[in-house]
């Protein structure tokens, strides 16, 4: 039921330099379906009875102790002004000498890196390594001065 489109008159098949790729085909789309059928089969679910946790919540300082580092460089705690070298004096006022409470340093965007991390070093180097870092929430941001709306 074949047509011989060609010129030579030879009954025969002659060699041919393509690569018959029906059979890859149909091989890769046996795993394809095999791999369909075993992802689902690979989330296994285990039921796990987990343990209720009854531990109370960390307590909050009532009163946190805040550094703040304004745009001109100037150190305060709380709201008492301090330098460099008066730093760990005031935050020792401040926590009454507990090297154990947490401290917050809040710095203008506009304080140099090393500035902050400066501050940071006095303050490990008299033992106050519980240092928390505050920042603004994208949504609680208020909008930049000359930004789209």
């Amino acid at each position: 039921m074949g047509a011989k489109l060609g010129g030579d008159d030879f009954d025969d098949l002659g060699e041919s330099a393509e690569i018959n790729i029906t059979p890859f085909i149909d091989v890769m789309l046996v795993l394809l379906i095999i791999f369909m059928v075993a992802a689902p089969l690979s989330t296994v679910d285990i039921p796990v009875e987990l343990p209720v946790a009854v531990a109370d919540a960390p307590v909050r300082p009532s009163e946190p102790v805040f550094i703040t580092i304004e745009e001109d460089l100037s150190i305060s705690v709380g709201d008492y002004p301090a330098t460099l070298d008066s730093l760990v004096m005031e935050v020792g006022i401040a926590t009454g000498i507990n090297h154990d409470e947490r401290l917050y340093i809040r710095a203008d965007k506009s304080v140099p890196y090393g500035e902050l991390i400066g501050v940071m070093n006095v303050l490990r180097s008299d033992g106050y390594l519980k240092v928390g870092l505050v920042g603004l929430d994208e949504m609680g941001a208020p909008p930049e001065e000359g930004g789209a709306e």
